[in-house]
């Protein structure tokens, strides 16, 4: 399927965003959920740019990041990759995020550069990548960022009723997915702003009616997070909620409740469908991450704040205010600036 056109998306990831360059090396990781068409695809990309590509293939382990360590090749994994250039991951059950990941990508002078591009399939990179002018989402992307990590405090609700306040920690950098990977980056694929909060300012209600992920895919009702302080104190809702609740439970991980960070989806052409990676970039949702913190996302604390996993969960249609003035307004951009909103209409929003 699009086989035309996921050549032509890969070629675009690697001669656009990752700058590969002749004679570079890169590691493709994939494990036995992954769409092998887009492995192949990337790796013909590759040899066609002059470069060398190297195919690392896994069991799919049990689990995503740190609770997944357990069934992965850690050391030789983990050498293998940080002796390349670059490092494109397509795995279902993601390397992000677990200790391997860290022995990865802890040096910032050698580590690879790296995008997250997990569990995508070919459908997914014609429309997120293919059929995306990627300059014009990075002038609007990296502007609306650069607004946002000037700021102090927000304000997010939806429709279904999320009321959530925090204060961004000064100093603390925003990690912005604006569609380029350079030499020590760790980016996420495009479309998308992350931050970590400063945690004791995080309060209010969460309400997830997108996805969550893992482990439950698309929610058949929505879930309430009361947070206080920055950690999950209550989960609310219906089937979901109660299986995602005895989820988190069987960690016994205190911080697998901590609210590690919030992002802004602005992929033009994100749908809802059920995969994270796509579903956390639908234009106008908020996305919240629980428990294990990245390095990336807290430049002031080394080597970020470990837990046993990762979880992702999606607000649709958010209005946002940042130091009382409107951002967002059910999704659509209607600020800070009238060049934002102009951007945002000629991305089709």
């Amino acid at each position: 399927m699009y086989e035309y056109e996921l050549t032509n998306a890969c070629f675009k990831l690697l001669r656009d965003m990752f700058m590969l360059q002749p004679g570079e090396s890169i590691a493709i990781t994939c494990d036995t959920e992954s769409s092998m068409e887009v492995v192949s695809a990337t790796a013909k990309a590759a040899v066609a740019l002059g470069a060398k590509p190297l195919v690392l293939k896994i069991p799919a382990p049990r689990d995503c990041g740190k609770a997944g360590d357990i069934d992965m090749p850690s050391e030789a994994l983990a050498l293998a990759v940080k002796g390349c250039d670059a490092w494109v991951e397509y795995n279902n059950k993601w390397i992000f995020y677990s200790a391997t990941y860290d022995k990865i990508i802890e040096d910032p002078e050698t580590r690879p550069r790296y995008m997250n591009l997990c569990g995508v399939n070919p459908e997914l990179m014609v429309r997120n990548i293919g059929k995306v002018d990627n300059n014009l989402l990075n002038e609007f992307i990296q502007a609306f960022s650069d607004y946002c990590e000037a700021g102090k405090h927000f304000r997010i609700t939806s429709p279904n009723g999320m009321d959530f306040e925090c204060d961004n920690e000064p100093g603390r950098e925003y990690v912005t997915a604006d569609g380029f990977v350079r030499k020590g980056e760790i980016k996420m694929f495009p479309g998308q702003i992350s931050w970590s909060p400063n945690f004791e300012s995080m309060n209010g209600t969460i309400v997830v009616d997108g996805t969550i992920s893992p482990p439950l895919g698309a929610v058949s009702s929505p879930i309430k997070f009361t947070v206080e302080k920055g950690y999950i104190t209550k989960i609310e809702g219906g089937n979901d909620a109660t299986e995602y609740a005895a989820w988190m439970k069987s960690f016994d991980d205190k911080q697998m409740y901590l609210v590690a960070h919030g992002s802004f989806g602005f992929g033009p052409n994100a749908k809802l469908s059920g995969d994270i990676v796509e579903d956390e970039r639908v234009w106008g949702c908020t996305e919240w991450g629980f428990g294990n913190v990245g390095p990336q996302l807290v430049s002031d604390i080394p080597g970020g704040i470990p837990a046993s996993t990762h979880s992702d969960g999606i607000c649709l249609n958010c209005s946002v205010w940042l130091d009382g003035v409107q951002l967002l307004d059910e999704g659509k951009v209607v600020g800070p600036t009238p060049e934002l909103v102009e951007l945002a209409r000629r991305l089709g929003h």
